[in-house]
C-alpha cells in the first residue's frame, strides 16, 4: 500500500492508545504504556463471531 495510507493507519493507532490510556502527550503515553501479549484464541473470541458478513469493510479484512 501507500506509505500516506499506513502513516494514517499509525497516527490512529496512537490517537487511540493515547484516548484509552488518558495520555495528553506522547511522552505521558509513554510513561503509562503497557504492552500485552494476546493469544490467537484471545484474539478470535474479542472479535465478533458466528454473524455473517454480507459487505467486507474496506479497511477490515477477517482472516
Amino acid at each position: 500500500g501507500s506509505l500516506l495510507a499506513v502513516i494514517h493507519q499509525l497516527l490512529g493507532g496512537v490517537r487511540a492508545s493515547m484516548g484509552y490510556t488518558g495520555s495528553q502527550t506522547i511522552e505521558i503515553l509513554h510513561e503509562k504504556a503497557q504492552f500485552v501479549r494476546v493469544t490467537n484464541a484471545g484474539m478470535r473470541e474479542s472479535h465478533v463471531h458466528d454473524v455473517t458478513i454480507t459487505k467486507e469493510a474496506p479497511n477490515y479484512r477477517a482472516e
